[in-house]
């Protein structure tokens, strides 16, 4: 995602924040961390809030984002406590997973794709899940009226029940709807689903 209008805008906002902000849990964290457990792959980790606290819960994590300064932060982190996350700068549109993983989140990323490359990235997360491991999903659906994050050409508002019908044959342990107010009276509408792999 290198020259990416999201990349750029998150990396500015990774930059600004103290890193005892950086480790506070947001809700989509909080709903996700109680089913991690094993081996995680944080795919699109931002400063590494979820990654670190799973990582203090017993997890052994791999972090993945595309801000160098988030993985800059991650570093520092995880070298002064010693906790197993292990982060990496990476393209996430085209990124090979070849490992499997108990675990597998993506909070607040697939919407930054168009909808057929975030339909396919998904695809390919469920697959490097192990058998009765999971996979937590958050992203922004129809409704949302805030996109200045968003690249104009290179982004994808899900339809409401559309993580619902990609997980199809999985075990839903969780899928909550949440609205949140944005700047300039607008709206971030988001779904978050956590599927268990039933394989």
């Amino acid at each position: 995602m290198t020259g990416s209008v999201s990349v750029a805008f998150f990396d500015e906002q990774f930059r600004k924040q103290s890193h005892d902000v950086a480790l506070v849990l947001n809700p989509f964290e909080v709903l996700a961390l109680p089913f991690l457990t094993g081996e995680v792959l944080d795919f699109g980790c931002g400063m590494g809030n979820l990654a670190f606290a799973a990582a203090s819960q017993g997890c052994t994590v791999t972090a993945l984002d595309a801000s160098p300064a988030a993985i800059e932060h991650i570093h520092a982190h995880a070298t002064a406590t010693g906790l197993p996350v292990y982060a990496a700068l990476a393209d996430l549109r085209d990124y090979p997973l070849v490992a499997t993983y108990d675990a597998i989140v993506s909070i607040g990323l697939l919407m930054f794709f168009d909808c057929a490359r975030a339909i396919n990235i998904l695809a390919d997360l469920k697959a490097h899940v192990r058998p009765g491991g999971v996979v937590v999903v958050n992203v922004l659906v129809e409704g949302t009226t805030y996109i200045d994050m968003f690249d104009p050409t290179d982004h994808c508002l899900f339809a409401p029940m559309a993580l619902q019908d990609e997980f199809e044959g999985w075990t839903i342990e969780r899928m909550e709807f949440s609205d949140f107010a944005a700047p300039n009276d607008t709206l971030k509408r988001f779904c978050t689903v956590v599927a268990r792999n039933p394989a």
